[in-house]
């Protein structure tokens, strides 16, 4: 008879089902192939929600890990791209689909930008059979440990609460956001005031970098300065090799391929033309720069589940005042959600540039007057930005304002151009015609 499947959560391992889990001596009896315990149920049951060792579990991964982390929802990602591209052994991508009933790509056949978050995946995965569970895991846990052991070689590894250090820190504006009704304890939000020192490369410390080897470069076009220096190459999902270079420049550095830089206009430059050049972009820098950001303090348990998926590590500063704050930041575009999920009706709106950095850079969606929606897309395995949720009368309108139009499987796509010096110009001007309603955070796989 078929076997049933439920998709519900998981229900609590029974004493019976515990005892069927664990070894047994050799039987010739047949055995029930359910009735054995697998790494997914190892993994499950050997950690606890927040990622924290149990003593006795057979754990699937190392104790400094967690199935809610960073570096899980990343290989849950990548996970899904190699079965995409169908690189995980004794499964295939319509196997997994059919099996799980999680649909990965879109109707034109390109992996979706949203997909199931790590959640999802353990429940559909602990419904199948114990052989399948122990291909999919052997596979994800591969693909986690590279992650793992890749970040602490860079040594950037996520230990736990994170110390942010700068110039100075200062409260702008404190705001009371939930009261336990037994005892009166109160959860804020404060926007905080943040000032940093500029620190721009010296030019004697630039030329130095020529020993590392390394070669001084110019900018043809925009007659900037750079100091050429090897890079890492980087692997991508699929084990294809992208061999690079670094750029250092005065206030960062900016890693890019060969290829790239092949079509770029630095050009290499003698030191009497290069040190001007550096020197004078050194002394434009500004001694200090300022920003802003939001963190949820003080009564944080029983709102814990309104707070974003996302980035759930906990940071901690001290202000100029000498007051010590501890808690959670929330991005500019999950604060709306946040003030909905506690019930309080005002919110702070987003620039224009906030806005771009938030479906740039996090993935956010963006719903505007209309009905219409910017947000991130992956196209041909790179990422864009489009908009939807436009007519046929409003896509001259579009165009005219620079978007730029595509026919991708018999569909017309608007696209807004990922360049730094068009992009968020564009965007302003999209927003001075459709206004902002609702600025929507990417859950992350």
């Amino acid at each position: 008879m078929p076997r049933s499947r439920d998709w519900g959560a998981p229900t609590a391992p029974t004493r019976n089902s515990r005892r069927c889990s664990g070894r047994s001596r050799p039987t010739s009896k047949a055995r029930n192939p359910f009735c054995r315990r697998s790494r997914a149920v190892s993994t499950v049951w050997g950690r606890s929600p927040a990622g924290q060792r149990q003593t006795g579990g057979q754990g699937l991964f190392r104790a400094d890990d967690n199935l809610e982390s960073a570096y899980a929802k990343a290989a849950l990602r990548q996970f899904y791209q190699l079965l995409y591209d169908r690189k995980v052994a004794g499964c295939s991508l319509g196997e997994f689909e059919d099996a799980t009933g999680l649909e990965l790509t879109d109707r034109d056949g390109s992996l979706r930008e949203e997909l199931p978050p790590i959640t999802q995946f353990l429940n559909r995965v602990l419904a199948l059979r114990i052989a399948m569970q122990n291909r999919l895991f052997a596979a994800f846990e591969e693909v986690l440990e590279a992650r793992i052991e890749a970040a602490i070689a860079a040594g950037i590894y996520d230990v736990g609460i994170e110390t942010l250090t700068a110039e100075g820190f200062w409260i702008a504006e404190r705001r009371t956001v939930y009261t336990h009704a037994s005892t009166g304890a109160e959860t804020r939000c404060y926007r905080v005031l943040r000032k940093d020192r500029n620190r721009p490369l010296p030019p004697t410390e630039a030329l130095a970098l020529r020993a590392t080897p390394g070669r001084l470069l110019i900018n043809e076009q925009s007659h900037r300065a750079a100091v050429q220096v090897a890079a890492a190459s980087l692997m991508h999902d699929d084990g294809r090799v992208v061999a690079r270079t670094r750029l250092v420049r005065p206030m960062g550095r900016e890693t890019v391929s060969l290829d790239e830089f092949g079509r770029s206009h630095w050009r290499p430059a003698t030191r009497d033309r290069f040190a001007p050049l550096w020197e004078a972009e050194c002394a434009q820098v500004p001694e200090f720069s300022e920003s802003e950001f939001h963190i949820i303090t003080g009564l944080l348990l029983p709102i814990w589940d309104r707070l974003p998926a996302e980035n759930m590590r906990v940071y901690r500063f001290e202000t100029d005042d000498g007051e010590r704050v501890i808690g959670r930041l929330v991005t500019p575009e999950a604060l709306a959600s946040v003030y909905e999920g506690l019930g309080i009706e005002t919110s702070p709106g987003l620039s224009p540039d906030e806005a771009w950095n938030a479906v740039i850079n996090r993935g956010a969606a963006l719903d505007l007057a209309g009905g219409l929606q910017i947000r991130r897309s992956m196209v041909m395995s790179m990422h864009r930005v489009e908009l939807t949720g436009f007519t046929d009368g409003m896509v001259p309108q579009l165009k005219a304002l620079g978007l730029t139009s595509e026919i991708i499987a018999w569909r017309l796509r608007l696209f807004v151009p990922v360049a730094a010096d068009r992009g968020p110009a564009l965007l302003s001007a999209l927003l001075a015609r459709h206004p902002l309603l609702r600025a929507n955070p990417r859950t992350a796989a």
